[in-house]
């Protein structure tokens, strides 16, 4: 695979000075989002306040060179009741964030019918996790509040929808829980997951909806079967607490990263460790003795699957190719928390300590048809089932992510 060139700044965003707050506390950003479709992008800008924006971004924040996909698209709306951007007071420090997947099942209306007192969350909708532990449902197209969904006791960390619009929502909190929520069933309370012993920073369902992960302050990452909600395996192998995880969009591989300044990849169904990502440090000079300097804080997959982004507390983003060892490309970034892949590629947000959001190019790549098959089948097959089709060693070690 080719190198790619460094990441540039596309957009940065920043929040209005509220006068009624403290402009110290709590202005983090926590979390960010694009809905599945990629019409709209979420931003916890810190003192309770969600931001939801069209995308693509107004031509203001766009700079020269890069605003010409920008303006066609909003050209093409104009006049015909193009999207506003809303802001939703949410009341409390807002840490997580999630949208439904887009459209919800047509099932779901019909079930509405026959309970009319229940909101219709037939619509594309975003989950906030907050710091007293509640969780709000907003209708993204109106910006108005659906459901409160109470039960955990103390601060939701983040949210995931299972990506197939049954709108079922798995949230992760600091009171050691995870909880599974049913959107169709007025946000019942189907399940509570227990057995961690510190803060769960970080839950998310594979995309064939069979797999949970979620990792807390802790060294193992805990594996759970979307089908039967019980444990399924913990991962062992991180020296220190594990932050953040994502699967790859075919399932067959998981990513977690830690304190410990390494990305760890593994197979979800065997369990094994596949491959380290070290975070090394690049410039001496930016050495800090307050900053544990490769303490990572994100990581996610790009949507072909074919790249990852990790943030680092040693003020960079990093952009990795799946098969090398090292990162393809930098970005300088300070104070950065968090990141996402724009779905249709090309773009990832990262979302800063002082309450910023950044809009960076990410690598545009035509995968290969040898990827393209890889990704279609383990869309579908487990690492077992391959293992036991009648085909070449070398063929099952692709398929299986072992040829690296």
């Amino acid at each position: 695979m080719e190198s790619c060139s460094e990441p540039l700044l596309l957009a940065e965003l920043k929040p209005g000075r509220p006068h009624q707050f403290d402009w110290k506390s709590s202005c983090e950003t926590w979390s960010v989002a694009f809905s599945p479709d990629g019409s709209w992008f979420a931003w916890s800008q810190g003192h309770c306040i969600v931001k939801l924006i069209p995308w693509p971004l107004e031509e203001q924040f766009i700079p020269k060179g890069f605003e010409a996909k920008s303006r066609s698209s909003k050209n093409e709306t104009k006049g015909r009741g193009s999207p506003k951007e809303k802001t939703l007071d949410c009341g409390q420090i807002v840490w997580g964030l999630a949208f439904s997947p887009w459209p919800s099942p047509p099932s779901r209306k019909l079930w509405a019918r026959h309970h009319p007192q229940v909101p219709d969350v037939s619509c594309l909708v975003l989950a906030t996790g907050l710091n007293d532990g509640q969780i709000k449902i907003w209708e993204v197209q109106t910006g108005l509040l659906l459901l409160n969904l109470s039960g955990h006791q103390d601060v939701v960390r983040d949210l995931s929808f299972t990506p197939s619009g049954s709108l079922i929502l798995v949230s992760a909190s600091r009171d050691k829980t995870l909880r599974i929520w049913d959107l169709n069933k007025h946000g019942k309370q189907i399940q509570v997951l227990s057995g961690h012993l510190q803060w769960v920073y970080c839950c998310s369902i594979s995309p064939d909806c069979s797999m949970l992960c979620s990792a807390a302050g802790e060294k193992s990452v805990f594996l759970w079967s979307m089908r039967s909600y019980t444990l399924i395996r913990k991962l062992e192998g991180h020296q220190s607490s594990v932050v953040s995880c994502d699967f790859s969009p075919d399932s067959a591989l998981l990513v977690t990263a830690s304190y410990d300044t390494n990305v760890i990849m593994w197979d979800p169904y065997t369990g094994e460790r596949l491959r380290s990502l070290h975070h090394t440090q690049v410039d001496p000079a930016m050495d800090d003795s307050d900053v544990h300097i490769s303490s990572l804080r994100s990581v996610c997959f790009s949507p072909e699957g074919l790249y990852l982004a990790t943030v680092a507390d040693d003020r960079l983003l990093r952009i990795w190719a799946l098969e090398l060892k090292t990162p393809i490309a930098f970005a300088p970034m300070t104070n950065g928390l968090c990141c996402t892949f724009f779905p249709h590629g090309g773009v990832i947000a990262t979302g800063t300590r002082d309450g910023h959001v950044q809009f960076w190019t990410a690598p545009r790549v035509l995968s290969s048809l040898k990827h393209l098959c890889r990704k279609a089948l383990r869309s579908f097959l487990t690492t077992y089932q391959v293992l036991a089709l009648p085909i070449p060693k070398k063929m099952k070690e692709f398929l299986t992510y072992r040829t690296f």
